[in-house]
């Protein structure tokens, strides 16, 4: 009876185990994962609408029909990513995904405090190369760390009802994820000009 007893946890324990390492390693594994299906309708480093969610086609797995959402495919290789997203009248959040689906940031307007989400996303090395700046502090600029160079960003506006649908998405439309461009190098400043000569004076 012992061993039966033992037996039966053994293998209760081993498929757990199993069960565990199996849907830790899906993603890596999975030939169709979020990114691989949100490539063809998206734009690389561009806020991209998803149609509304609907049973029979879904772009993403447990849509919400609530919700209006768009994705930025984003790619930090040739730079940092500025994002701003105007918030909805509802509920509007932003959540970043690495590029195995690992969730490693969430913001919502609750917590922003803003009528603009406004944050840079880059890796840690771009991160550490940024210039010191003491006029610019944490709460003037937002700074998310990518753990790596390409990544999913999703983009949520809640619609209360159905008939509020179209603000949300309208929200969602004046989304921007773009490529930050290099910061513009210092003026110079000008040469003083040379004084004027005296004017002669007559004899």
């Amino acid at each position: 009876m012992i061993r039966l007893l033992f037996t039966i946890i053994a293998g209760v324990l081993l498929g757990g185990v199993v069960h565990l390492v199996s849907v830790l390693a899906l993603p890596s594994i999975a030939s169709q994962d979020a990114y691989s299906r949100l490539t063809p309708m998206t734009k690389l480093n561009e806020v991209t609408q998803l149609p509304l969610a609907d049973p029979g086609n879904s772009p993403m797995p447990l849509m919400d029909p609530a919700f209006a959402m768009a994705i930025c495919r984003y790619d930090l290789s040739t730079g940092p990513i500025k994002l701003t997203v105007p918030v909805s009248q509802a509920y509007t959040s932003v959540s970043f995904y690495t590029r195995q689906e690992i969730a490693y940031y969430a913001i919502n307007d609750r917590s922003a405090g803003k009528k603009v989400i406004e944050l840079d996303l880059m890796t840690e090395a771009q991160h550490e190369d940024l210039p010191e700046d003491e006029e610019i502090t944490s709460a003037d600029r937002l700074i998310i760390d990518s753990p790596t160079t390409t990544g999913l960003i999703l983009l949520k506006a809640l619609a209360p009802e159905p008939g509020l649908m179209p603000q949300a998405q309208a929200s969602l439309a004046a989304a921007k994820c773009k490529v930050q461009s290099e910061p513009t190098a210092a003026k110079q400043d000008a040469p003083t000009p040379a004084p004027a000569p005296s004017p002669a004076r007559k004899r």
